[in-house]
């Protein structure tokens, strides 16, 4: 960081292992020769990665004016997208969200810069929209809702009745052997139900006639959404607004 500062970069972000710097009118030479001083004075290999149309730093989940480390999404010049610690990068994200969030990606990634990004936010909550929609007509197939969870425990150690621990309590009625350390897949059918057993469904126990919760399969895409565009001030309830969300 000293080095770069020292060359007229300014540090926009940094973790363990990277630093993201910009200087008006820097050329691709100008960093790969940066990157050859750090080598020298330090003997620390270091590469140049590329450089970016544009990118966002996403902040704390819980804290939005406090930044994360490695949360990050952007556009190289090439077009290549760099994606970090966002839902689609989650292997227990449902795909339908991770769809979502890769479409309002694709749309984003046709900015040239940040102020072609701010033009296209209205396209890509359009996708968000749609997606929205067909989640509330109930045109979304029950295999792109389903969630994967490692499970802590043992079905029957759990004191609190979440979403996985259900699931797994109706495949140990099914006579099979679950246990801690496993992956169950689930969907959720009625998050509000009294009854917590009537609350999820295994994968392997839905059929056609499944229904999903609409409900709370929207409000866990409007939340994953507002997480892409927290930096912009688009939270839950804003993106409901925008989106002109009837619940």
């Amino acid at each position: 960081m000293r080095i770069a500062e020292d060359r007229g970069f300014k540090i926009i972000h940094g973790i363990v292992d990277s630093l993201w710097l910009k200087k008006d009118s820097a050329t691709r030479d100008d960093y790969e020769r940066l990157c050859e001083e750090i080598e020298r004075e330090m003997h620390l290999p270091i590469s140049f990665e590329g450089l970016y149309k544009w990118i966002v730093f996403l902040t704390s989940k819980t804290n939005a004016n406090l930044p994360v480390l490695n949360r990050y999404y952007g556009v190289f010049e090439d077009g290549k997208m760099k994606v970090r610690g966002i839902d689609l990068r989650r292997h227990d994200t449902p795909k339908m969200i991770r769809d979502c969030q890769e479409k309002m990606r694709q749309v984003l990634a046709k900015a040239s810069n940040s102020t072609e990004f701010h033009e296209l936010l209205p396209s890509a909550l359009q996708v968000l929209k749609k997606y929205v929609e067909a989640l509330k007509l109930g045109r979304v197939r029950i295999e792109d809702l389903i969630i994967e969870k490692r499970l802590s425990k043992k079905p029957r150690e759990y004191e609190k009745q979440t979403l996985q621990a259900i699931a797994s309590q109706h495949l140990t009625r099914e006579g099979l052997n679950i246990y801690a350390g496993q992956t169950v897949r689930y969907l959720i059918v009625n998050s509000g139900a009294k009854i917590a057993e009537n609350k999820a469904l295994p994968a392997e126990l839905t059929h056609e006639t499944t229904t999903y919760d609409a409900e709370r399969y929207i409000e866990l895409l409007l939340s994953s959404a507002a997480n892409l565009l927290t930096p912009f001030e688009y939270d839950v309830n804003i993106l409901k607004q925008v989106i002109d969300y009837q619940e």
